[in-house]
């Protein structure tokens, strides 16, 4: 099977499924998979035993974490729930499948914890087995910040490493793109790890030009990925000259959707991928 990726549309599932599912969990993947993605998109964090795991945010966010012993955490309170400071073992005593979502009505309520991303990968590789899918990708965001290095997480070249040693171990490396806002984070990959596919994410508030934000990572990453919302046609043409494939998050409108793909982008990430259907 050949590992390149594919020329045709990538459905992505963002944090799995997070429209339907609870977010960054086992269930939203598996679930994503069903609804047939081609691939998971989902945030890696570190723990304080140096555990490689699935979470958007490096502390509990109170608007789906469950307390061990029942109850919720305030919204002025969820940074003193900093995993970088907890062994694995005790954040996943933490429920965030239960609570019901405020902005994800849709959400179905499951038990779930964060899961360890080797454990990912094999309940995907699991899951592909028994019911005969295709072998999708993982896109992979490292959640760093020059801010809050050795508060929330290790530095760039440490989570890099951590999160190549998970990848390695489950022989991913052809399955895998590293997604990072932190350009440091693709530099030191791009460096260290040049095989592995990555995606430089832009936020909409980025005023960079597309040139100078290329300029900037100092290399040619595999897939552009901004906002949805400064996306347009011009972008796309300027994205295929340079060879590089093009795919915005996170839309979530059917309407949004077929413009963008009319635009000839390469794939979208989508908190519905239900949408892709039909």
């Amino acid at each position: 099977m050949t590992s390149n990726l594919p020329d045709t549309f990538d459905a992505e599932g963002h944090r799995g499924c997070r429209g339907l599912m609870p977010e960054n969990t086992i269930p939203a993947m598996l679930k994503a998979l069903s609804l047939g993605v081609t691939t998971l998109e989902m945030d890696a964090s570190i723990s304080k035993d140096k555990k490689v795991f699935l979470s958007h945010e490096p502390f509990f966010n109170h608007e789906i974490t469950t307390l061990p012993g029942g109850g919720s955490i305030a919204e002025a309170k969820e940074h003193e729930y900093n995993m970088y400071t907890m062994p694995y073992d005790s954040i996943a005593t933490y429920d965030v499948g239960m609570k019901p979502h405020p902005r994800f009505p849709k959400q179905e309520k499951t038990k779930a914890t964060k899961p360890l991303l080797a454990d990912v990968f094999d309940a995907v590789a699991e899951d592909i087995k028994i019911n005969k899918r295709p072998r999708p990708y993982f896109n992979i965001e490292t959640k760093t910040m020059p801010e809050t290095d050795g508060v929330f997480h290790p530095g760039p070249e440490e989570f890099v490493d951590l999160l190549m040693e998970v990848i390695k171990k489950k022989n991913m490396e052809d399955w895998v793109i590293i997604q990072s806002f932190d350009f440091r984070t693709l530099i030191y990959l791009h460096k260290k790890y040049p095989h592995i596919k990555t995606a430089m994410l832009v936020e909409a508030t980025d005023k960079r030009s597309f040139r100078k934000q290329l300029d900037d990572l100092g290399f040619t990453p595999t897939i552009y990925s901004p906002a949805y919302e400064i996306v347009t046609q011009n972008l796309v043409n300027e994205s295929h000259e340079k060879k590089i494939r093009i795919i915005p998050w996170t839309v979530n409108t059917k309407q949004k959707i077929m413009e963008l793909k009319s635009w000839g982008v390469d794939g979208i990430i989508s908190d519905y991928p239900n949408l892709f259907n039909g």
